[in-house]
């Protein structure tokens, strides 16, 4: 909606998480039937490129996201209409290929997995799969919304020793605690924080979840020398954050991007419903609001203001 991520075609349907059942399947589809419970991917793999297979990074995969997944899906009075990462999930019902669903057991609540999609599975993969979170670190995330809770939730689940949530809003810190920050603080007091747990020294992983430079290069001077700081929030194409030429060298960290959390969709959406259905994954007290779709105004004012964690519409 602000440009941050270069939508391509407008208007469109926005939406780019969700999960629902299959009302009917074109003659190739062979993954899916009529009636299962799905959750929708994004940016789904081929299965069969380099990336799928050669690599194993599927989570790089584009052959779907620039082929099948970004032609329009939807037509209003005879007029083709785009949509947000070939989904559009804003809607009641929407077309998508075989490859960008991935079929769930049906006594898993359409709301639960819905958070599957894209904020919880990048966030918690960010933690587990791209900075790859030791037991007994120290840990610090930038920003508690919801991607930013689901990376406390991964580092929580990969056994951190201590977790700092970072963010402005007071609610949102005291909410942070409850998926298992063991410390939360505003900005001005991370000093104070990483003194008292680092000694000083800086914390062994570092991760941001907002998208802006100043809190990439925040995260950055918050790692320790040697540790590793991973950027999972989205940045503007045009905004740049920079880091001296002695400072890489000296420093020896680690920077990495986390592209929906270096997830494999196929298996990856599977470990995390068996991590909330053991109690492990917290999901259920992330949906801060259920709505309907006319709400659907006052809910993103909500977002912007920090007001929630999750909103799910319901059809």
């Amino acid at each position: 909606m602000n440009g941050t991520i270069p939508l391509g075609q407008a208007p469109a349907v926005l939406g780019h998480e969700g999960a629902g059942i299959v009302e009917e399947v074109g003659d190739a589809v062979t993954n899916v039937a009529p009636g299962d419970h799905v959750i929708i991917a994004w940016s789904p793999p081929c299965g069969h490129c380099i990336n799928c297979i050669g690599r194993k990074q599927p989570n790089l995969c584009s052959v779907m996201q620039f082929g099948a997944m970004a032609k329009p899906h939807f037509l209003r009075g005879g007029k083709e209409i785009g949509s947000m990462a070939g989904t559009g999930t804003f809607s009641e019902k929407m077309i998508i290929t075989q490859e960008g669903v991935v079929k769930i057991d049906e006594d898993i609540p359409l709301d639960i997995a819905s958070l599957i999609g894209c904020g919880v599975m990048t966030g918690v993969g960010a933690s587990l799969n791209t900075a790859k979170i030791t037991p007994g670190s120290s840990v610090v995330v930038f920003g508690a919304g919801g991607v930013g809770i689901s990376a406390i939730q991964g580092a929580r689940i990969a056994g951190a020793a201590e977790i700092v949530a970072v963010d402005t809003n007071p609610i949102k810190l005291d909410e942070s605690k409850k998926f298992g920050a063991t410390h939360s603080v505003l900005p001005d007091d991370l000093e104070g924080a990483k003194m008292e747990i680092t000694g000083g020294e800086g914390f062994d992983f570092g991760m941001e979840c907002i998208g802006h430079p100043e809190t990439m290069r925040a995260t950055w001077d918050a790692t320790r020398r040697g540790g590793t700081t991973c950027i999972v929030g989205v940045g503007r194409m045009e905004e740049l954050f920079s880091l001296s030429a002695f400072e890489i060298f000296y420093a020896e960290k680690v920077l990495i991007g986390s592209y929906y959390g270096g997830t494999d969709i196929r298996t990856d959406f599977h470990k995390l419903l068996r991590l909330w259905k053991y109690g492990k994954l917290d999901l259920e007290g992330m949906i801060s609001r259920r709505l309907k779709l006319d709400e659907i105004n006052p809910a993103l004012e909500a977002l912007r203001a920090g007001d929630v964690v999750r909103q799910v519409i319901e059809f």
